[in-house]
């Protein structure tokens, strides 16, 4: 019996000796971190995607690991490469690039590209020109366009026919914005029943529609060379948020108070809010859900047509072994490839990074039949990128403080734009301590 066993453990030594190979075989396992910004099922979509792509990759096993929102998936992604656990790859709020390349989080695709017999310039030639300033730094690629987006005005087009109102010929400027929320806006003695425009403020969509507004009103929310700058007290961003105030406590047209991205588009499929600037991330959502006829376009403008680009990239957080890099460079490839690029576009209301996923058939018949489509890709020619900075989250919030206390009635816009300020300088100070006030 003992030499019956003695000859089991020799021959499972000597197999083992014979085929070393065994013992490492397999798919090599990889977490992508994603998160969900927006209304609607993103993350029953993603679900599928990755089953598909684990079904046509066998030797790569990826799951699809949910992380909340953008802020919360930035979190939780320092927290892996601090405990030197990081995922493979993340869906990352394009925005945050720059401050994980300064806090070296991140890794440099340059090299990942050129083993693809590729360069850098033919690599980003794929994705649309508006999304490359989010995604390079320092001339290098640390980021790959995945979903995209531009905030869009979308309209309740029987509301507004209603009003005398032609949605065919939606508002071009703040002037005409505003006499259109004025025309929508219903009222009942001295109850609002049904609102003419809303606007989402809450921790990082309110910084979005700040630099949206300010960029349409001719002016910078930070300086898009150098990470230790912002504008917040300035007579462009003076000029929007007095307006987003006006169109609460002068006209009485949108809702008092900060409303987070939720309540908007829940506002907007009730019925009561006749218009709304949001995300072209919500468009699936408003697509599937509104009972009535809708229509989407360019956001107004008091000086110019301008609007940031939102939505996430594709990245490798630093640390990574050799094999993990591999397969996760396998995956953001197939997940940024023009006909997966489109299907995402299609399930999710996202516009295609890929510029070529929009000569697919599927994505020619898909606009066709859904035309509101078009208008984000359309707003390119005037997009240009989200602000980025050292501790981009913390800068944002200096503003979007200030920014709730306006519009809850509890400060004025230059006061409350004047101490935004005072504290995002507060906030930038230690890298401008290293950079551009280290001198020689």
């Amino acid at each position: 019996m003992l030499f019956s066993r003695r000859l089991m453990l020799g021959l499972a030594m000597a197999g083992a000796l014979a085929f070393p190979a065994l013992a490492g075989e397999g798919p090599t396992e990889v977490d992508l971190f994603f998160p969900v910004p927006v209304d609607g099922k993103l993350a029953r979509d993603m679900g599928t995607l990755i089953k598909e792509f684990n079904e046509t990759h066998p030797d790569v096993k990826a799951t699809a690991v949910y992380t909340g929102s953008y802020d919360d998936t930035l979190i939780k992604t320092r927290a892996a490469i601090k405990a030197g656990k990081p995922p493979a790859a993340v869906i990352m709020s394009a925005n945050f690039l720059l401050d994980m390349q300064i806090e070296n989080e991140l890794t440099n695709l340059d090299s990942l590209i050129a083993a693809d017999g590729s360069t850098k310039e033919k690599f980003l030639g794929q994705f649309f020109p508006a999304l490359q300033g989010n995604a390079v730094i320092n001339r290098s690629v640390y980021g790959v366009p995945f979903h995209n987006s531009t905030p869009l005005l979308y309209i309740n087009a029987d509301k507004a026919k209603e009003a005398g109102l032609d949605p065919s010929k939606p508002p071009q400027t703040w002037a005409e914005l505003t006499d259109w929320a004025k025309k929508l806006t219903k009222r009942d003695g001295d109850k609002v029943t049904q609102w003419g425009i809303a606007i989402p403020c809450a921790y990082d969509y309110c910084g979005w529609m700040m630099e949206t507004l300010t960029m349409s009103n001719g002016g910078r929310y930070y300086n898009e060379e150098f990470g230790g700058e912002v504008y917040y007290d300035t007579p462009s961003m003076l000029g929007a948020l007095t307006w987003w105030n006006d169109l609460i406590y002068k006209h009485k047209v949108h809702t008092p108070g900060a409303t987070p991205g939720p309540a908007v588009s829940t506002s907007f499929i009730s019925g009561n809010a006749a218009m709304m600037m949001l995300s072209t991330g919500s468009l699936t959502y408003v697509r599937d859900n509104a009972k009535f006829a809708y229509k989407v376009a360019f956001i107004p403008r008091n000086v110019r047509n301008a609007v940031p680009i939102g939505g996430a990239s594709l990245i490798m957080p630093a640390g990574l072994e050799a094999d993990k890099q591999k397969a996760a460079w396998t995956l953001i490839k197939w997940m940024t490839s023009p006909e997966k690029s489109g299907w995402w576009s299609r399930a999710t209301g996202y516009f295609a990074p890929n510029m070529a996923a929009y000569k697919t058939p599927e994505m020619v018949d898909f606009l066709g039949k859904n035309p509101d489509a078009k208008t984000a890709v359309e707003q390119l020619d005037v997009a240009k990128p989200w602000f980025a900075t050292y501790k981009t989250v913390p800068v944002r919030k200096n503003l979007e403080d200030e920014v709730m206390l306006v519009l809850n009635g509890k400060k004025q816009p230059k006061e409350a734009l004047a101490a935004a300020q005072k504290a995002a300088d507060e906030t930038l100070k230690p890298y401008n301590a290293e950079t551009s006030l280290k001198l020689p």
